[in-house]
């Protein structure tokens, strides 16, 4: 069982960046999928997290109206669309799954299988 991210960088305030999470050896379809971040000398935090379905999806507010969830089934992929970037963005990203979960799980003890994370910095 894997989860691999990719698709972290360094990007100006303002920019974007793309994060895709493709899994493995896991019936993908059976976990609602999420993203959290962790800047150095802070807690992991909950970003956004997607539906087993995909047809919903949930936000940190720090986060609503710039970055957008979404799941390709077929793909085996979860991708991360992160725009007006901040400084305040630059952290570790990591996806994460949730065995028969619903989606909108906030909290990191409830997923089961982690990425290793893919760093992000936002340069002001």
């Amino acid at each position: 069982v894997q989860l691999v991210e990719s698709g972290g960088g360094l990007v100006q305030a303002g920019g974007s960046l793309r994060l895709s999470c493709t899994a493995s050896g896991l019936t993908f379809g059976w976990y609602a999928m999420g993203w959290f971040r962790q800047a150095p000398g802070k807690e992991r935090e909950y970003v956004a997290s997607i539906s087993r379905s995909g047809s919903d999806t949930y936000y940190a507010d720090s986060v609503k109206g710039r970055f957008t969830i979404s799941r390709d089934n077929a793909k085996n992929t979860v991708d991360l669309q992160m725009t007006s970037l901040k400084p305040e963005d630059t952290a570790v990203y990591y996806c994460a799954a949730d065995y028969l979960g619903r989606g909108g799980g906030t909290d990191k003890g409830i997923y089961d299988v982690w990425g290793q994370g893919t760093q992000v910095t936002v340069s002001s």
